[in-house]
């Protein structure tokens, strides 16, 4: 809340000095202490009057920074681990969900994520694990990279959902749906390999300040919510005019 507020307070004195810059460049320079408080006055009221042009701009400002960090992991975030991904592999828009399999809104998001691919053949979507709900859903995200790894990642992903909430029996179930050996996928879950991917998603998950699964990074927009297609659409949209 304090660091909130901060952020809102320089946000405001900053619109407030550019205000006057703008006033300045318009009407020549300010003389003296009276005018330059006069002209801050003015702003002042007007912001009152319009406090949208605050949110707008501390909108803006919230992006670019988003997408700053973003660009500071961008292979991280848009490059799948092994076959999680699906869509065009060449699209000319990635759009990344983080989800955890205990998660019911990410089970909801499945045949959204299925309607947006189909009407959209430039789309690719990357699917990262992040296991934030239970023990029982990391365990599901080592084995879901496990079998990306194996080239099965869909087929578990789907099962796994399709099984309800984890547990050793849906676990086993996904195993098997998949067509992968159960002893092979937890000796590869324990692997480094393995650890490193999650720990990175991890990491990245708290840098871009996700709040909730799903979280979507989409262009330079990060979105931590449960999205109906035409919001998604509209966002794949917007973040192709800005390619």
């Amino acid at each position: 809340m304090k660091a909130g507020l901060l952020a809102a307070v320089a946000l405001g004195g900053g619109v407030l000095g550019a205000g006057a810059v703008h006033v300045a460049s318009r009407y020549g320079p300010l003389k003296g202490g009276v005018e330059r408080v006069q002209t801050e006055r003015i702003v002042r009221d007007y912001l009152i009057s319009h406090p949208e042009v605050l949110v707008e701009a501390s909108s803006a400002l919230r992006r670019r920074e988003t997408g700053k960090a973003i660009d500071a992991d961008r292979a991280a975030i848009v490059e799948p681990f092994g076959n999680a991904w699906a869509g065009n592999p060449k699209g000319d828009v990635t759009i990344v969900e983080y989800f955890d399999y205990n998660c019911g809104y990410c089970r909801a998001t499945l045949p959204v994520v299925d309607a947006l691919l189909g009407s959209d053949s430039g789309l690719r979507i990357v699917y990262r694990d992040w296991p934030i709900l239970s023990a029982e859903s990391a365990t599901a995200a080592r084995y879901s990279l496990v079998a990306a790894d194996m080239g099965k990642f869909r087929e578990f992903h789907e099962a796994l959902y399709a099984g309800g909430p984890v547990s050793d029996t849906t676990l086993a179930a996904a195993i098997a749906a998949a067509g992968l050996d159960m002893a092979k996928v937890k000796a590869a879950a324990a692997s480094p390999r393995i650890e490193a991917e999650l720990s990175r998603n991890l990491d990245i998950a708290k840098k871009l300040g996700m709040s909730g699964t799903p979280s979507w990074v989409i262009g330079d927009d990060v979105i931590s919510s449960a999205l109906p297609l035409e919001e998604l659409k509209r966002l794949v949209a917007e973040a192709r005019t800005k390619r």
